[in-house]
């Protein structure tokens, strides 16, 4: 370090030495590679926004991305993958540094590797990485003839094409190699067992066939194979049991068949062996778990019982073998670090072992859904204090709910429908204050439904199919985050008091012994979605206030004693109301179907909204993730100054702002007519789980949407009004095409309305599931998977901070034109807490069956989750099925297809495929491996939006 002193003479004297050690310093570094640092320099300014690549120091090695040897004296290592050039001429100039140890260059949307650089770098003796992941490189492998010493080559989650032949044999000290993600076909090259050093394999997600070539069984230092998502064939080779150091062998998502291979369990390294999703069968071998941590056998055809070892290794941690054919019962004595087991949808009988349960204080779910087991609910899974599920549906459980249960400080979900299970439900359920799904529907229980069930903050109640008697509580009102009720089934009488606000998924009172007019504290659930009243004794006239519930889409009022005209409801309402004796349709009738049309839909319907909480179980979803705090409702308690509106009440506007500098807009916002609009539940258009939208039509009679945020939901981290207007005015400076940005908005007391341009076709759910699939051909379809892509894309690659969606879904996806997506509900990272979610809607998570898997383990919005929800955009487009369809998420549904290409046709919209040309149906297929790719459980594993989009623009 250089002083600087007081004087001026002492002042000049340091200067002038610093100066002179810098030069000094900076001098050891070759000029040749200082010229060359500044020719890279003025080419890749060129590809800069700023037409400023690095921030140019005299000295290169402070230049970002670039690192030099001790002394500074020469070039070992250059990363660019922060720049974006839209070319690769640069890469050749890079070779001219013949010191260089590492070049990275990833995720820089090069579309080729140039002869020059191939050649040229080819010859620097000391490179050893080569990282070229996430671009857009087209066309066959390259030869890398030259690159003798080279020990990491990453070419992964590009667009290479064709077969791999010789064009590796010259990497000689290849240790990783990783493949993953790009369109190589045919088999997977035999060559590959030539390179004897290599220890990293990564060739997943590709359209590799054929079977695994023995000869990889020569790398013998390998610790990582990796060739899930192909469409590879045969059995494992018995030669990978010499693979004394391998760590990570992962196969699934292919049609491997034959026996489980005996040979692993020899392999002590061995930590983690994933074969779900083939076709594997026969029996599980013994000790084959005894040095894993992670063993997933799931979606095969494996019979016979589970070995009495397989839970025991001290090391093991996650067992899943669901969805198979095992039978016998679940082994006794199970390790205390086990963290999770899957054993559901097997055929196991026998009673669940209670020997092992006490020592389990690492187990967070446990799930044995859908066998035969019998026997009552051990008490002593009270004791394992981590559990976070607990799924024992579908099984022969009898005897009565265990009081234990209550013990479960960190328990979120239990489901125990479809039982033989007594007696009544304890008060002291009350304890597990993170409870959010309790599923104890279909049983024989009894008593009434406890008072205390107030005290928890559950999403989902189902008590649905019981003996239950007594009224509702009136606590249950104070279940501010209830989203789904069902209590049908039952015995249960007396009066319908105040019911959660919240209720949105569905309310479902059939088949008690409820008497007395339809109660009017029905109509405060302005949000619901689904009301069946079915089989009870309602009198009286159909209240009007029904037909005004604007998210309603089915009601149920059959088999009761309803009398009166039948009151006028939308279009979109399925309207049920046989076994009425006395009802009479109105003279002005609208265009609802007749009501005996009608009951050919109910059924389904039903089906659809009492599965809405039961797919949960596929990843757990954020249900799990979510533990909501009581304290974040009450909003006086943190802002006292602040006031919560009444809905319907003239909003008091503290700031109104125009964002938009375009006088259309700016001439026709009349901030008054919206705010008198949006008092009127009439004027709401769309509800998502975060927002309200209402249509405002101005006096110069131009529309607009303005959608409302709910001030009060801590989700939004508002702070102040002040703060939140200056993110708003953040939004208001994006610009794109495909994103909902907000032209003005405003504040008041209890709300922010952000103004937007109406979009004329309504959502993307509309126009695809509300029987419009028809007017959206192939081309539409592509190009609203694309434009959709280019807005996350855009949002994601956001200078200031990536822009997250709260909500990715079809409703959350609005229409201009067939061919004009915007996406909707965006907010900044800034705006949003998820942990604080306290609003009437969902967890953060959001709409069920866009939820990723891994949103069991975390909280976090990622955009590794945006990037799942839209991949299940893109199968909604391929497929026309909705994403959660008869119970059954759309993800696993398509899954759950064979792997092979050419049987593809049965999962592509029959009515869009018919019509369409071969290279339509070429390209379909094309993206359907993208959606694939984008839905994969792992969320290291996804693509970003920016190689999705990539991606789908040169699908073909």
């Amino acid at each position: 370090n250089c002083t600087v002193y007081s004087t001026g003479q002492k002042m000049s004297r340091y200067l002038f030495l610093c100066f002179f050690l810098f030069q000094l310093v900076y001098s050891e570094l070759p000029s040749n590679q200082i010229t060359t640092m500044n020719t890279l320099y003025e080419v890749l300014r060129n590809y800069t926004a700023s037409g400023n690549a690095w921030n140019r120091d005299p000295n290169p090695c402070l230049w970002r991305g670039v690192s030099c040897s001790s002394g500074d004296s020469t070039i070992t290592a250059i990363s660019l993958s922060w720049l974006s050039p839209s070319a690769s001429d640069f890469l050749p100039i890079l070779c001219q540094i013949d010191t260089l140890q590492s070049i990275d260059v990833s995720a820089i949307y090069l579309s080729s590797i140039p002869d020059g650089f191939l050649t040229g770098c080819g010859g620097i003796t000391g490179l050893k990485l080569l990282n070229f992941s996430r671009n857009r490189l087209v066309g066959s492998l390259p030869n890398f003839d030259g690159f003798a010493v080279l020990e990491y080559l990453d070419l992964s989650r590009n667009l290479f094409t064709g077969n791999i032949g010789l064009q590796l044999n010259g990497l000689v000290s290849l240790k990783g190699l990783n493949l993953g993600f790009n369109h190589f076909d045919g088999s997977v090259p035999t060559s590959l067992g030539k390179l004897m050093l290599l220890e990293q394999l990564v060739l997943s997600a590709n359209n590799f066939k054929g079977k695994i070539p023995e000869e990889i069984g020569n790398c013998k230092n390998l610790t990582l194979i990796d060739l899930s998502v192909n469409q590879l064939s045969g059995s494992v080779p018995d030669i990978f049991g010499d693979l004394s150091k391998l760590e990570l062998l992962i196969l699934s998502s292919n049609t491997l068949s034959g026996g489980i291979p005996v040979f692993l369990l020899n392999i002590t390294t061995l930590l983690r062996f994933a074969a779900n999703q083939n076709n594997f069968t026969g029996t599980i071998p013994p000790g084959i778990s005894r040095y894993l941590e992670n063993l997933d056998l799931s979606y095969n055809m494996l019979n016979g019982s589970i070995p009495v070892d397989l839970l025991t290794p001290p090391n093991l941690q996650f067992v899943d073998l669901s969805n198979n054919l095992l039978e016998g019962s679940v082994p006794a004595n199970i390790s205390s670090s086990l963290v999770r087991l899957r054993l559901g949808g097997n055929l196991l009988n026998g009673t669940i072992p209670s020997s092992s349960l006490g020592i389990l204080q690492n187990l967070t779910y446990l799930e044995l859904e859908s066998n035969m087991l019998t026997g009552t609910i051990p008490p002593e899974l009270g004791s394992c204090n981590s559990l976070a599920l607990l799924n024992l549906a579908e099984n022969r459980l009898t005897g009565s709910l265990p009081v234990q249960l209550s013990n479960l400080g960190n328990i979120q979900v239990i489901k125990l429908q479809h039982n033989n299970l007594v007696g009544e439900i304890p008060d002291q359920f009350s304890q597990m204050t993170l409870l959010q799904t309790l599923n104890i529907s279909w049983n024989y229980l009894n008593g009434s439904i406890p008072h205390s069930v107030s005290s928890l903050d559950l999403v989902h109640l189902d008590l649905h199919g019981n003996n239950l008697s007594g009224s509702i509580p009136d606590s249950i009102g104070s279940l501010y985050s209830l989203l789904e009720l069902q209590l049908g089934s039952n015995q249960l009488t007396g009066a319908i008091t105040l019911l959660p606000r919240s209720l949105q998924i569905a309310l479902n009172l059939s088949n008690n012994n409820f008497e007395g007019p339809i109660p009017d504290s029905l109509s405060r659930l302005t949000g619901l979605e689904v009301l069946d009243l079915s089989n009870n004794r309602f009198s009286g006239e159909i209240p009007t206030f029904l037909s005004t519930m604007e998210s309603l889409t089915l009601l149920v009022l059959s088999n009761n004693q309803l009398s009166g005209v039948i009151p006028n409801f939308k279009s979109r309402v399925t309207l049920v109301v046989t076994g009425n004796k006395n009802l009479i349709n109105a003279t002005t009738t609208n265009s609802n179907p007749s009501p005996s049309e009608k009951n050919k839909k109910v059924a389904v319907w039903v089906v659809v909204a009492a599965a809405a909480a039961g797919v949960v179980a596929v990843g757990i979803i954020a249900v799990i993730a979510m533990s909501i705090s009581r304290r974040f409702y009450r909003i006086s308690d943190e802002h006292p100054g602040l006031m919560v509106e009444d809905d319907l009440s003239q909003p008091k506007v503290i700031e109104r702002k125009l964002l938009t500098a375009n006088p259309i807009h700016s001439s026709n916002i009349d901030f008054a007519k919206a705010m008198e609009v949006v008092t009127h539940p009439s004027s709401i258009v769309l509800k998502t789980r975060f927002s309200t939208y209402y249509e405002v039509i101005m006096p110069s009679g131009k529309s607009y949407y303005v959608k409302k945020l709910n001030w009060s939901n801590k989700i939004f981290q508002l702070h102040s009004h002040e703060k939140f207007g200056e993110e708003l005015e953040v939004l208001g400076k994006l610009s794109n095409s495909n994103v909902m940005i907000p032209l003005a908005y405003v504040l008041s007391v209890g709300s922010a309305y952000l103004f937007y341009e109406l979009a004329e076709k309504g959502t993307l759910h509309d126009v695809l599931h509300d029987n419009l699939g028809n007017d959206l051909d192939w081309a539409s379809r592509y190009s609203i998977a694309v434009g959709i892509a280019q807005g996350l894309a855009f949002l994601h690659g956001y200078t200031s901070g990536p822009i997250l969606l709260l909500d990715l879904s079809s409703k959350s996806i609005l229409l201009k034109s067939f061919k004009e997506p915007q996406v909707g509900d965006i907010e900044l990272c800034k705006v949003i807490d998820p942990s604080k979610n306290t609003g009437s809607l969902s967890t953060i998570a959001g709409s069920v069956g866009y939820i990723p898997p891994e949103y069991a383990y975390t909280m976090r919005v990622t955009m590794a989750g945006n990037v799942y929800s839209f991949g299940i955009l893109l199968l909604e487009l391929l497929t026309g099925k909705p994403a959660v369809s008869n119970g059954t998420e759309l993800a696993r549904w398509v899954l759950s297809k064979p792997a092979q290409q050419d049987k593809w046709d049965h999962i592509l919209d029959f009515r869009v495929a018919k019509k369409s040309s071969l290279a339509a149906r070429s390209q379909m297929a094309s993206i359907l491996r993208i959606a694939l790719a984008c839905v994969s459980i792992s969320p290291e594993a996804r693509p970003n939006m920016k190689s999705v989009l990539r991606m789908l623009i040169n699908a073909r």
